[in-house]
């Protein structure tokens, strides 16, 4: 997959799983402040992209995420190891 890819993938499930503006939604769009998810949305995250992936995402890769560019990169290395 391409980061490309990868980055429509979570853009979608942001839009249709959170709610989300897809307008709003940009490479450094922070998950966090910009979204307004929180703790709770963010493990729904990693668990809809361990659906999409069909990999087990860490938990500890994805406690320093805070944008859309930073789950593209880590979901990318994910599945390209």
């Amino acid at each position: 997959m391409t980061e490309e890819e990868i980055q429509k993938i979570v853009v979608d499930v942001l839009v249709d799983d959170f709610e989300c503006e897809r307008e709003k939604i940009t490479p450094d769009t922070n998950l966090f402040t910009d979204l307004d998810l929180d703790s709770i949305d963010a493990v729904d995250l990693v668990v809809r992209l361990q659906q999409v992936t069909k990999k087990k995402v860490n938990p500890e890769d994805f406690r320093q995420i805070r944008t859309l560019r930073d789950v593209v990169k880590t979901v990318h290395k994910l599945v390209n190891e």
